[in-house]
Formats: structure tokens, C-alpha cells, sequence
């Protein structure tokens, strides 16, 4: 059996879920959230829904039209916490897990594949 095989979407799950608390003790410390560091990248964004009632999680440096301001980080952890813990969507969950790569325990099977690769 390889290690690809023991790698669950659970392990995944886990992974995200540590990443986004590390991520709101760096905001405690006035330190650049990994997630909004990875938005800045332009390799994922967080952008609300056409009718502000609810966030999109979406591939790429992606632009909501007028939208001015970004999504506070706290409303993202909330939203992407509880989407984490009920998606069965490994894309979605790969997606996220990007704007943690550098973190240990990442693995690249994870990364979701490109449009068109």
C-alpha cells in the first residue's frame, strides 16, 4: 500500500481546519493570515454572492463586480470553518488546502488539477 493511499479526506478536513486556526492566531497577532496571503497571490478568493447574503470560495484571482472591499478575514474562517466540516468536495477542499502548502503536512496529491491539465 502507498502513502498516496493512506492520505484520507479526512486527513485533508484536518488539514484545513489546523490551517485556519493558525491562521486566526496569526491574526492575533497582527501577522498576515496564510488565506489572505494566498488571496493576495491570486491563487483563490473568497468573494460574496451576487446578493451580499452569502461567500463563494472560487479558483484564481477572481473579481466580484463591484465589489470594493475584501471579505473581513474573521467572516471567511467563520463561513469556510462550517463549509470544511459538512462539504464532501474534495476539489473545494484541495482548493483551500493551496493557501496552505507551505504548511507541514501538506501533500501535493491534494492540489486540485487545473482547468484543462
Amino acid at each position: 500500500m502507498d502513502a498516496e493511499a493512506n492520505v484520507t479526506d479526512e486527513d485533508l478536513r484536518r488539514f484545513v481546519l489546523d490551517g485556519l486556526a493558525e491562521d486566526e492566531q496569526r491574526l492575533a497577532r497582527e501577522e498576515l493570515p496564510l488565506l489572505d496571503e494566498a488571496e493576495r497571490q491570486g491563487r483563490l478568493r473568497v468573494l460574496r454572492t451576487d446578493d451580499g447574503q452569502g461567500l463563494i470560495l472560487v479558483p484564481g484571482p477572481a473579481q466580484a463586480q463591484g465589489e470594493r472591499e475584501p471579505v473581513p478575514f474573521e467572516e471567511k474562517a467563520r463561513w469556510l470553518r462550517e463549509e470544511v466540516e459538512h462539504t464532501g468536495d474534495r476539489d473545494v477542499l484541495g482548493l483551500l488546502a493551496t493557501a496552505y502548502d507551505t504548511r507541514h503536512g501538506w501533500q501535493e496529491e491534494w492540489r486540485p488539477t487545473p482547468v484543462g491539465g
